[in-house]
């Protein structure tokens, strides 16, 4: 049998969705496992294909350094949202060669 005292309620028919107590702490952004990803993706972007590269273990102001000093690189376009980086275009070649020269260590995934 089934012990409901421990449940914790997610909706009421009185009053709808019931929220969760914030614990005032806030998860992190995104952990790292030392392995700095390289994921090209085309969907949701209008056709254009975009390079996400995610798992730099660096700080917020390093990572749009380094995003800046890629997108010189490659010539293109990019931006940061929430610790991963975006460029613009398909250069994963450019990026894994450049990463590697600073010191990452790079894997490629997804198409």
């Amino acid at each position: 049998m089934t012990n409901w005292s421990d449940s914790i309620p997610v909706y009421s028919s009185e009053t709808g969705r019931i929220k969760q107590k914030s614990t005032g702490s806030k998860p992190s952004t995104q952990q790292s496992d030392g392995i700095v990803r390289l994921r090209r993706e085309v969907k949701g972007r209008g056709g254009g294909t975009v390079i996400v590269i995610s798992g730099i273990p660096l700080s917020a102001p390093e990572i749009k350094d380094l995003a800046g000093a890629l997108k010189k690189k490659c010539g293109c376009g990019g931006t940061v949202k929430e610790g991963v980086i975006e460029i613009q275009g398909d250069h994963r070649d450019t990026l894994s060669t450049e990463l590697q020269a600073r010191g990452f260590k790079v894997k490629l995934a997804g198409g």
